[in-house]
């Protein structure tokens, strides 16, 4: 029996993703992305929102982001496991679908490993166009594991900058992301301390994966002037900032439910001011003041965010074809008859 089109759902392989970045430019895809996200925080509220629902263990976390506007659902699975390097693995891993919400049924299955680095390092660039200090050209990136690459070229693309200072206390990740690098037009230097690395940055970026509280900038290494984003692996007892820092910035985050629990101010009260990052960009709060304020983006990551990524996702696998139909969704003769569907496969 031959699955109907109605059974068939796209399914974006890695490899399939892989050739839309090509086929696009990473730079553009980054930059896509990064449109798709401001037009749907533009239209913030009209989106179901939800923490997303987490399952923690000793090693790590498997999480569940849904979301969901009048006409589309989303939802991404996601892990993260700070340990899976040392075996081999990679620390994240996720994969993620979008659903017609008038039928329910599934329009796209998409691989969101690399596509979740894609939308992280758009998110971050999105944060410091409307936040970071006119001018902005040298990043300080404090942990250089799978995604410095990607949060670079994303700051480089969107924001201008020019040069990024790299720091990570294993130096073969150092060495690494300067490598891969060295094609990008950037001028990379290799530092051998964070205290280093943020020498001239106009832009703080640090994204470490630890599950525990650290503190991976102290107060007095944080200048008036700059831009924080603070993008490591976010849980509840996961932080990179000194307390101290956070009560000289200004505070910006995704989904302040979330973010109270799995952010930075989680080790501020509960009462603690901060502005939903939405609203700056559809101009109905503050980013940036002055030039001497400390901005933070307490960045944990939140499902619209990957709604906007499948989004562009989908369009490019109807503009490309670049998708594999998969044989999802039983699709009977009689809608009311699957159980017939099923007897006459056995003939």
């Amino acid at each position: 029996m031959q699955p109907s089109d109605k059974a068939l759902v796209p399914f974006v392989s890695v490899d399939h993703m892989m050739q839309l970045v090509h086929r696009v430019g990473l730079a553009e895809m980054i930059r896509r992305i990064a449109e798709a996200i401001e037009e749907d925080f533009r239209r913030w509220e009209s989106f179901d929102k939800t923490p997303r629902v987490a399952a923690h263990s000793p090693v790590g976390v498997i999480e569940l982001m849904p979301t969901a506007n009048d006409t589309l659902y989303a939802f991404k699975y996601v892990n993260g496991h700070p340990k899976n390097t040392s075996e081999g693995l990679q620390t994240v891993t996720a994969f993620g679908l979008l659903a017609d919400m008038d039928t329910g049924y599934p329009v796209l299955l998409s691989e969101m490993t690399l596509l979740t680095a894609l939308r992280t390092a758009a998110m971050s660039a999105v944060a410091a166009k409307h936040l970071a200090p006119e001018g902005a050209t040298t990043m300080a990136m404090i942990g250089n594991g799978a995604q410095a690459e990607f949060q670079s070229i994303a700051m480089q693309a969107i924001c201008g900058i020019t040069t990024v200072r790299l720091y990570d206390k294993d130096p073969d990740a150092t060495v690494k992301c300067a490598a891969n690098l060295a094609a990008t037009g950037l001028s990379v230097f290799a530092c051998n301390s964070a205290e280093e690395a943020i020498e001239g940055a106009q832009i703080l970026t640090t994204c470490t994966a630890d599950k525990q509280y650290a503190t991976i900038l102290t107060d007095n290494m944080v200048g008036s002037g700059v831009h924080i984003n603070a993008i490591g692996g976010d849980c509840p007892g996961k932080t990179e900032l000194a307390a101290a820092i956070l009560h000289r910035s200004s505070i910006f985050v995704e989904y302040p439910p979330q973010t109270r629990i799995e952010g930075e101010i989680q080790q501020l009260d509960a009462d603690h001011p901060v502005t939903e990052l939405w609203q700056v960009i559809a101009g109905t709060a503050a980013g940036r003041r002055d030039a001497r304020e400390i901005t933070l983006f307490d960045s944990v990551g939140f499902a619209i965010e990957d709604f906007s990524a499948l989004r562009v996702v989908h369009d490019l696998t109807r503009e490309t074809g670049l998708n594999l139909p998969l044989d999802l969704l039983a699709d009977p003769d009689n809608p009311r008859d699957l159980y017939g569907m099923l007897m006459r496969a056995a003939g």
